[in-house]
């Protein structure tokens, strides 16, 4: 990239097609040099209730379209998805800043799994209700049936995906769906929406609109909604908890992580070095489920500890992230990046933790000088009351602290209100599984980190989340289960007994 690019002004999507009633924009930057690169209208209440209503209007005939139907839909989607990898993935780059060779084989790539994987399990939904025999004349059925419409409020770190992760069990279970997509990185989700259109989507039945927290809260609350499903923050989900409550709709929460990544002394040391590097700085270090506090065997800590600061100096390249040589781009927005800052400022000034790796600044030719960059950052030295070790940053830091004890380590690691992800480094599978059975977390991994296949229900416990998403599980939450008894023979009038 040579020069900043620029998009048009941004529409919501809806009933079908690109759409905007308002005038009022957003504007949006791209990461990677900090320049503007679109305007986006923003949602009026006009555009919500239009919306909403859309998606009501389609919700009836969705919901009896037959499974397979659904299903071959969604899965036309899935191929037009997967033809067109490379043209969203370099979007999707120019959006978030995330490196061209991680979107281009991970976010669109994953997200048609879910959709292929929901359009597949869709297919035995209507087989999932049970027939229970009460008396020789009597029995009881029970049906799963669709919600209604659905929203979706997704996070800005992997825009697609997460859209996908939504609305993939929604639209597979008969739900209309509309989805908010994070006004930091928006512009994908309409291309997603076009996509579905072409596919043979209904109009309605997926509908994106755009805005900030006004419009979040607007179809939170609002009384036609019938279920939510939102990432983010802990303090924003329970904002989405409270306005979903005053109507009873059931809500999905992925939420914070500040996860145990632990290393016990027999580890394979370079596997857990090299997945350490996966856990605090893949998508420079923007992702929920980093394993962020380093628990590392103290007889091992000089040697991993060594290896890790050698690998992330040989293996991590910063730059324009389109380039394929780049593997490490730039934090999401100006505000992100100074968050982080202040938290690595706070780790030397005020924690003391000493920096083996890293800090504040990055030399980087123009036009990428101006954009948000921060280089891989590891502190050592630390300890569990430290605000880095305690708080999520949601960059590219990692804190390595050392441990003696199986139980030490278990107890440290539960030693915080998230519990999203964990993962443990052993040759000792009874270690490993001892190790994951009490620790509190909803999503482990055992001498690995961080895939989630389309079959794995993930979730966070905790202030880390409410549900799960993926699995079977999943399609479950945006349906509801009614119970049917049918009587085959005379009814004796109950006052008859008494």
């Amino acid at each position: 990239m040579t020069a900043p690019e620029t998009f048009p002004t941004q529409t919501h999507y809806l009933n079908g097609e690109p759409y905007h009633s308002d005038t009022s924009t957003f504007t949006i930057y791209n990461p990677a040099t900090g320049v503007p690169s679109a305007e986006v209208f923003t949602a009026s209440p006009s555009d919500i209730e239009h919306a909403i209503n859309t998606s009501l209007a389609a919700f009836d005939a969705w919901s009896k379209t037959p499974s397979i139907e659904r299903s071959r839909i969604l899965l036309r989607a899935v191929s037009l998805l997967r033809a067109r990898n490379n043209d969203i993935a370099r979007i999707e780059t120019l959006d978030t800043g995330k490196a061209y060779v991680e979107t281009s084989t991970v976010d669109i790539a994953t997200g048609a799994d879910v959709l292929e994987y929901f359009a597949g399990v869709a297919m035995g939904l209507a087989g999932e209700g049970k027939m229970i025999p009460l008396r020789d004349n009597a029995w009881i059925y029970t049906r799963k049936e669709p919600l209604g419409v659905c929203v979706g409020i997704g996070a800005w770190n992997y825009p697609i995906q997460i859209a996908l992760w939504k609305c993939a069990p929604a639209l597979a279970a008969g739900n209309t769906f509309i989805f908010k997509p994070s006004e930091v990185t928006p512009l994908t989700a309409s291309i997603l929406a076009s996509i579905l259109t072409e596919a043979g989507l209904p109009p309605g039945v997926f509908n994106v609109i755009h805005g900030g927290a006004t419009v979040g809260a607007a179809l939170c609350s609002h009384p036609r909604v019938a279920k939510v499903s939102f990432t983010g923050q802990p303090s924003t989900g329970i904002s989405v908890y409270t306005a979903a409550a005053k109507t009873l709709k059931p809500v999905t929460l992925e939420l914070a992580g500040k996860s145990p990544f632990i290393v016990f002394a027999d580890a394979d040391l370079t596997a857990a070095v090299d997945c350490c590097l996966t856990a605090n700085f893949f998508s420079t270090g923007q992702v929920c489920t980093n394993g962020t506090r380093v628990f590392v065997h103290s007889s091992i800590m000089g040697e991993f500890t060594s290896l890790l600061v050698q690998k992330a100096k040989e293996c991590i390249r910063a730059g324009d992230p389109l380039d394929p040589a780049t593997n490490f781009g730039p934090l999401v927005s100006k505000q992100h990046y100074e968050k982080v800052v202040a938290y690595i400022r706070h780790g030397v000034d005020v924690d003391k933790a000493s920096l083996l790796l890293g800090g504040t600044s990055v030399s980087l030719p123009p036009p990428f000088d101006s954009g948000f960059f921060l280089p891989p950052t590891i502190f050592t030295d630390c300890t569990d009351a430290m605000k880095i070790v305690r708080e999520e940053i949601f960059g590219p830091v990692a804190c390595l602290l050392s441990f003696e004890t199986l139980d030490e380590a278990i107890a440290r690691a539960n030693d915080t209100e998230l519990g999203l992800a964990a993962g443990v480094f052993t040759k000792d599978l009874d270690i490993a599984h001892r190790v994951v059975a009490k620790v509190n977390a909803g999503i482990c991994w055992i001498n690995t980190w961080g895939e989630s296949p389309a079959q794995m229900p993930v979730g966070g416990w905790g202030f880390s989340g409410l549900g799960v998403e993926n699995g079977v599980e999943a399609l479950d939450a945006f349906t509801r289960n009614k119970s049917v008894l049918v009587e085959n023979g005379s009814v004796v009038p109950a006052f008859a007994k008494l």
